[in-house]
């Protein structure tokens, strides 16, 4: 038997909800800088957090990079390892966060971009 939730809890459900919607659709740019470092990150290291992350993307908004993450997993790009590690962002006091890999339609995805990539710059040299 599910239980039935009140009204205050059906409409904070449906805020957090819209919430995450509007933070993914705040910035198209953001979220391919995102999409771009988790592959780089994902070819480079095999494993990787937020942390590596914040390291190297501009400051995003509140939200933000969590929620891109979370689009990449459920689009099947990246999965959990299982492992966690402590967050460095201040404002986490040290809460832990998920540790993640490419998935094999993650790692196609990033080879397909690192070999158009590398065939662009060959053609530039030869020109």
């Amino acid at each position: 038997m599910t239980k039935r939730l009140s009204l205050a809890e059906r409409l904070a459900a449906d805020k957090k909800h819209l919430l995450l919607d509007d933070i993914v659709k705040q910035d198209e740019w953001s979220l391919l800088l995102v999409e771009q470092a988790v592959l780089h990150f994902g070819l480079r290291k095999t494993e990787f957090s937020c942390n590596d992350l914040r390291d190297v993307l501009p400051e995003l908004g509140h939200g933000f990079l969590g929620a891109a993450i979370n689009a990449l997993r459920t689009g099947g790009v990246i999965e959990r390892t299982g492992q966690y590690v402590p967050s460095t962002q201040a404002s986490t006091h040290g809460h832990v966060i998920a540790v993640w890999r490419l998935t094999g339609k993650g790692l196609g995805i990033a080879s397909a971009r690192w070999d158009a990539a590398r065939t662009a710059a060959d053609r530039k040299a030869a020109a």
